[in-house]
């Protein structure tokens, strides 16, 4: 039986990572694999601890959004063939790669995703959302299924911000998206399961029952907090655990 203080710690990242998401409608998979990093997980065992709570997670929520009727067939077999295809190489290449270079490796793309979280404080709104059912650019889910087994998260953040910057109606985009990252986790979890063997429990069973948690909270917690609090506390987690990653580089 996982040690109390333990579970509580990982069921804290999912409580933070799940109300970031329930305000910004992303950063979930990138927030909470930033956080267990700094805890002290190898990268490949925090990209996989994070991919086997989202695929319960991103499960209900995009059933949810398929019972509403905000999922197109069109985008997301667009989204979900490539995605897969790219979360089981990125896992494959994560699962590999020794846990001093990885950590090197994910630097910049922490960095880079801190910056970008940052940057859309500052965006406009940009031009206005018409398109219902959008097509998705071939190199978007492979992309960002690579992207998204590599670093622990980053799915939501590369398709949702460039389908709606390419005129997509926003709700459509999301719900679509959801529940293709349930279908894109689970393979990536397949993968992981495969070359790495079993999970840490502890962190699983943590970031679920802390994401579910949270989850009747998100939609509160986007009521009280403005987009660019949630924003600068994402990508303060994330920045801070990338420049750590400079810091230990270098001595």
């Amino acid at each position: 039986m996982a040690p109390l203080p333990e579970l509580l710690t990982f069921a804290a990242v999912g409580v933070f990572a799940q109300l970031v998401d329930g305000a910004l409608g992303m950063a979930y998979g990138v927030v909470s694999a930033a956080m267990l990093l700094g805890l002290g997980l190898p990268p490949a065992l925090a990209s996989a601890s994070v991919h086997y709570a989202e695929t319960f997670t991103c499960g209900a929520s995009g059933i949810s959004h398929l019972l509403a009727g905000n999922v197109r067939r069109r985008l997301f077999w667009s989204l979900v063939i490539p995605g897969v295809i790219g979360a089981v190489i990125g896992a494959y290449v994560v699962s590999h790669v020794p846990a001093t270079w990885m950590r090197l490796v994910l630097t910049p793309y922490l960095i880079g995703t801190g910056v970008f979280l940052l940057l859309r404080n500052f965006r406009g709104g940009g031009r206005p959302t018409s398109i219902d059912a959008p097509r998705s650019p071939p190199p978007l889910g492979l992309v960002a299924g690579f992207a998204d087994a590599m670093g622990g998260g980053g799915w939501s953040a590369l398709t949702v911000t460039t389908l709606v910057a390419r005129g997509a109606t926003p709700r459509m985009v999301i719900g679509t998206v959801h529940l293709a990252k349930c279908v894109v986790s689970a393979a990536a979890s397949v993968s992981f399961l495969v070359h790495m063997g079993a999970p840490h429990g502890t962190a699983v069973l943590g970031l679920i029952s802390g994401g579910v948690t949270a989850a009747p909270l998100g939609a509160l917690f986007a009521r009280r907090v403005s987009p660019r609090t949630a924003t600068l506390l994402a990508a303060t987690a994330v920045l801070g655990l990338g420049l750590n990653n400079v810091v230990k580089a270098l001595y």
